[in-house]
């Protein structure tokens, strides 16, 4: 049976937790800071974990959990 292969555009975003779960960064930082207001910028610091039906479809792009 041949290797799957792996979307290189999800493995470049996305992380495995060791429970399973995707981590992601927080969307809405690269550009425009003046027009968005401080609490938005507070709020999207660090890292994010997905939802379950957004889980089910990153999963599926990695098939080995890159």
């Amino acid at each position: 049976m041949p290797k799957m292969k792996t979307k290189s555009s999800a493995k470049k975003r996305f992380k495995l937790t060791a429970n399973g779960r995707v981590k992601v960064q927080q969307a809405g930082k690269r550009h425009g800071m003046i027009k968005r207001s401080n609490k938005f910028i507070r709020n999207a610091r660090g890292t994010a974990v997905l939802s379950k039906p957004d889980e089910k479809l990153v999963k599926s792009f990695m098939p080995y959990g890159s």
